[in-house]
């Protein structure tokens, strides 16, 4: 039997030294090594979306392989892709980091420098352990094999500028198409999303934080079941208790309700902290909402640089989301797109609170009325986003998004707004907006 084996290592060297050694493994089939972590899960969601057998049996993670660390990238590789052996390769033969690696969910340690034996050790009993447990999965039973469901940060390029409304809105129209949505606060000393929805729960996303395995039982007790058949993972109430969501709590979260939903919405609000940051980093999308005015546009440019000083995410991988838009503004889409770096979307939500006021203030935004500009405005985004199922009907109609969803009829459809030619006006506030 041929064994493939997927290298995750940054430096070029250790890379090409693990290369030539795996190749002369009996029967294994090394692939191009990653080169870090991003790369490494993104190659798995990638085979994994064609074929459960496309993927390898074996993946070997390097101790310095970045920017995620390796035993969270671990951590993440078992929750995801459950029928892969992890292999760690380290020069720390602790019995702690042993435990460590074994808890993240290796199948087995490689000490530095490699040997001949012990890699072939290694490998071989993760491959056998990774085929033993296709063979169980090829059975039938309800096991979670794929890449997971899709993941959509919405962060406010600073406080008041509709993130939250943008987030619950979004997962509100992925959910009334007919997808599985878990919708997240992880705005974890100020989150509103339970007020919003008029939700009192006693458990929040804390109660998560210090479980290192997190099963269906456990997730299903800290989430509670909204009436509109969303799954609220809450902040908690006292801001103090954010100190104990850390980033590698945060991932095995997002891991763990990406493997069981469709769509998984995060309201990460303003301010960056650890748990956001890995939320925003394993995202698929993430969007920056913004305002068009000279602040807020300045508060998106910041935010976006401190996104890729850090190595969270690129301005480019960035999708800006322009809220509150009046036609006639002097701060563009095409303004902001510039100054920022990053892609705007082509929906701009309009300026229209009094749409909102009466649902913002009763706790029901789920009840907003499916005439509303601003509702219509924020579906159209999720369409454009692809968080949406488009009808059959639609679809043939030539229709991009929207026509009939379930509870919610025709509140999907074009965007309201479009995206005017400003150039002149853009060029005379480049200066103040940057």
């Amino acid at each position: 039997m041929t064994t493939r084996i997927l290298p995750a290592v940054g430096d070029v060297d250790a890379a090409r030294s693990v290369t030539t050694l795996l190749s002369q493994l009996p029967d294994a089939e090394p692939a191009t090594p990653a080169g870090d972590s991003t790369q490494l899960i993104d190659t798995l969601a990638r085979l994994a979306g064609e074929s459960l057998e496309e993927l390898p049996e074996v993946v070997l993670v390097h101790e310095r392989i970045g920017p995620v660390p390796a035993l969270e990238l671990i951590r993440e590789v078992s929750l995801r892709f459950p029928a892969i052996g992890v292999v760690l390769i380290t020069a720390d033969v602790t019995p702690g980091l042993f435990s460590s690696a074994m808890e993240s969910g290796a199948r087995g340690v490689v000490t530095l420098p490699l040997s001949y034996e012990e890699l072939a050790n290694r490998v071989q009993s993760a491959a056998q352990w990774s085929v033993g447990v296709r063979r169980h999965l090829s059975t039938g039973t309800d096991v979670f094999t794929g890449p997971g469901g899709t993941v959509i940060t919405v962060s406010g390029a600073k406080g008041g500028v509709g993130a939250t409304v943008t987030a619950v809105q979004l997962a509100l129209a992925a959910q009334a198409s007919g997808r599985s949505v878990a919708l997240v606060d992880m705005d974890l000393q100020a989150g509103d999303i339970g007020s919003y929805l008029d939700v009192q729960f006693r458990r929040s996303i804390v109660d998560l934080s210090t479980i290192t395995d997190i099963s269906p039982r456990v997730l299903s007790d800290a989430v509670f079941s909204h009436g509109t058949g969303l799954a609220l993972l809450l902040a908690p109430g006292e801001g103090e208790s954010a100190e104990e969501v850390s980033d590698r709590s945060a991932r095995q979260i997002v891991s763990a309700l990406r493997s069981r939903h469709e769509v998984v919405v995060i309201d990460c609000g303003s301010q960056l902290q650890g748990a956001s940051a890995a939320a925003i980093e394993m995202a698929d999308a993430a969007l920056l909402v913004t305002t068009p005015d000279v602040i807020a546009v300045r508060g998106a440019k910041r935010l976006v640089r401190m996104w890729e000083r850090l190595q969270i995410r690129k301005a480019e991988e960035t999708v800006t989301v322009v809220n509150r838009f009046i036609r006639n503004t002097e701060i563009q889409p095409q303004l902001i797109e510039k100054i920022t770096g990053t892609r705007t979307a082509n929906t701009a939500v309009p300026a229209n609170f009094k749409e909102l006021q009466n649902v913002v203030d009763a706790g029901r935004l789920h009840e907003l009325d499916s005439k509303s500009t601003v509702k219509q405005a924020l579906w159209a985004l999720a369409g454009e986003l692809g968080i949406v199922k488009v009808p059959d009907k639609a679809e043939k109609s030539g229709a991009k998004s929207g026509g009939m969803f379930k509870n919610d009829r025709g509140s999907i459809g074009r965007p309201r707004i479009g995206r005017r030619d400003g150039d002149a006006r853009n060029r005379a506030t480049t200066k103040g907006a940057s």
